[in-house]
């Protein structure tokens, strides 16, 4: 899911931390680490542990500084989407704890496992792993690398975002209380403090984000050969098939593009629809809306955009494409005046009759703008979806099995959820990430596991003279060119 997305409203209040107080931070956990391996497995459950029973603990407060950073943001929603996933992935980490730190038996060449050669693949922990977290779950994009990263025995830095700085404030509170800082520490401070951050020698960096930043990350850490997985976005489509149930995709997509007021990385960036469906398609979009949320204004339910520059960035994008002939259909169910007041709240708005020259069809949009594009085959959807960057999540709604497999067999995308928006990132068990531009490396399953663990080959070789005897030791003769006769497939006599 993504990141700052914008340059934010001014974020002074909050004081940059001292480049090399950071780095005397990483210094000291990598230097505790080092010292204390090996460390049992029950030291890594021991930290899953103390992080679940903070988020368990302090959940209300988090919400309630969530709420304040956003100007409004409903307490059940970020339960719902920061507190629970949080602890559903610290407990799917512990569980399968002993399963994944287990080293794997690889085969040997012939004839070596026969002579006593014996191969294998052991996880260990990388040492200090930094995680850069964006405002729009800052409590889950937190959480969910630091609980694989934790589970992989490393140490961790978090740097969460200024721009949600009470819920930063809070977290680099909380886990001063629960955590020595040589084990976990989280670094606050302005769009500086970032920039140095990224570009400490981390043993692995995570970084989620603008695919634009993360460009500028993967820079910062190439001095010093940091291994980096990049989480950012990019403009996931919806594609409604022929045979779908209208009605569902339009609610379902509805809930997706309202959830978080649409800035989630993962959000259905626009729809695709074939052309004779492309009323009914938004129609249901706009039910759906209704349903969900017939006020918006003084919603509980409904959030707000996290800040003014960010608001009047989507307004822009809507009057561009007004601008430039698209239709602009602003879903307000109680025909409330958003522009008298002083909140961020915005409508979804959908635009029809896009065309390419429309910034809602440039740049991930981030927010509740939906564009509408219509198709007359399938083929011709797949085609736009390849003519651009491989996006981040991919939703294709209908019955019909070869469309369905059609679209997974010709499109490329981080992960994708047929018949509704956003669940795979829900599946503790699947790997999440991006491709190209909306990201590099993932985490979640097993694959989390590995991505912050060094996978160490192990190679035992028996007690006898196997380069002797494969003919591999100078001086060479027959031996040799028996071996290499053998293995280019060609007579030995």
């Amino acid at each position: 899911m993504s990141g700052d997305k914008t340059s934010g409203e001014d974020n002074d209040t909050m004081q940059d931390t001292d480049n090399a107080a950071m780095l005397a931070v990483l210094e000291r956990q990598r230097s505790v680490f080092t010292a204390a391996r090996p460390e049992p497995l029950a030291l890594r459950r021991d930290r899953l542990d103390r992080c679940s029973r903070l988020l368990k603990d302090n959940a209300e407060q988090l919400a309630a500084a969530m709420s304040a950073d956003f100007g409004h943001r409903s307490r059940d929603q970020s339960m719902i989407v920061d507190i629970l996933p949080s602890l559903g992935l610290l407990d799917y980490c512990r569980k399968h704890l002993s399963q994944w730190a287990k080293s794997d038996r690889r085969r040997t060449i012939f004839p070596l496992g026969l002579l006593g050669g014996k191969a294998s693949v052991r996880y260990e922990p990388k040492g200090v792993v930094g995680i850069v977290s964006p405002w729009n779950f800052p409590v889950m994009l937190s959480f969910g690398p630091l609980a694989q990263a934790l589970a992989a025995g490393n140490r961790a830095m978090i740097k969460p975002s200024e721009y949600t700085e009470r819920t930063s404030a809070l977290m680099a509170e909380l886990f001063a209380r629960h955590f020595a800082e040589d084990e976990v520490a989280v670094i606050t401070g302005g769009p500086q403090t970032g920039q140095d951050f990224c570009a400490l020698p981390f043993d692995h960096l995570l970084f989620t984000g603008a695919t634009s930043v993360g460009r500028h990350v993967l820079h910062a850490a190439a001095d010093n050969l940091v291994p980096v997985t990049l989480e950012l976005g990019g403009k996931s489509p919806a594609i409604i098939g022929a045979g779908a149930d209208i009605a569902r995709a339009g609610e379902r997509i509805a809930l997706g593009k309202m959830l978080n007021a649409g800035q989630i990385c993962l959000a259905p960036d626009y729809m695709l629809v074939p052309e004779a469906l492309e009323d009914q398609a938004i129609a249901a979009v706009t039910a759906g809306v209704t349903a969900m949320y017939p006020t918006l204004l003084a919603n509980d339910d409904y959030a707000s955009v996290i800040n003014r520059r960010h608001r009047d960035r989507l307004v822009d994008i809507v009057e561009d494409a007004r601008a430039k002939g698209a239709e602009v259909i602003e879903v307000n169910p109680a025909g409330e005046d958003f522009t008298g007041t002083n909140g961020n709240k915005l409508p979804l708005t959908i635009l029809r009759n896009v065309t390419a020259d429309m910034k809602a069809m440039q740049d991930e949009i981030f927010g509740p703008v939906l564009p509408v594009k219509t198709y007359r085959s399938i083929d011709e959807a797949i085609d736009y979806v390849n003519a651009h960057d491989r996006p981040l999540g991919l939703y294709w709604f209908g019955q019909d099995r070869a469309e369905q497999e059609r679209v997974l067999s010709r499109t490329l995308s981080g992960g994708v959820t047929i018949n509704d928006v956003l669940f795979h990132i829900s599946m503790d068990d699947l790997p999440f990430g991006g491709v190209g531009p909306s990201g590099m490396g993932s985490y979640h399953g097993v694959e989390g596991f590995r991505t912050f663990s060094h996978a160490r080959a192990v190679y035992r070789q028996p007690g006898l003279d196997i380069a002797g005897m494969a003919g591999i030791k100078p001086p060479y003769g027959k031996a040799a060119a028996k071996a290499i006769a053998k293995a280019m497939g060609r007579p030995t006599g």
